[in-house]
């Protein structure tokens, strides 16, 4: 767990769910981030905010990346 975030901070058993599920997890998880879906490729900000946790899904709305805050 990140020492300046609050929560749980990873959700690796979310490799490989569907995106909506993952999202709607993560925010019951922790109720201080907004999870965002994010398909692969997109481009963006590369700021840590412990308040988000981008959700990278492929073309068919699966899981990528294990989730993380930042």
């Amino acid at each position: 767990m990140s020492s300046e975030c609050q929560g749980k901070d990873t959700w690796p058993e979310l490799l490989g769910a569907q995106g909506t599920v993952a999202e709607a997890t993560i925010e019951r998880e922790n109720s201080l981030v907004d999870a965002q879906i994010v398909l692969e490729g997109t481009i963006v900000t590369a700021d840590f905010r412990c308040d988000r946790v981008r959700v990278w899904v492929n073309t068919d709305g699966i899981v990528t990346r294990v989730p993380s805050i930042g």
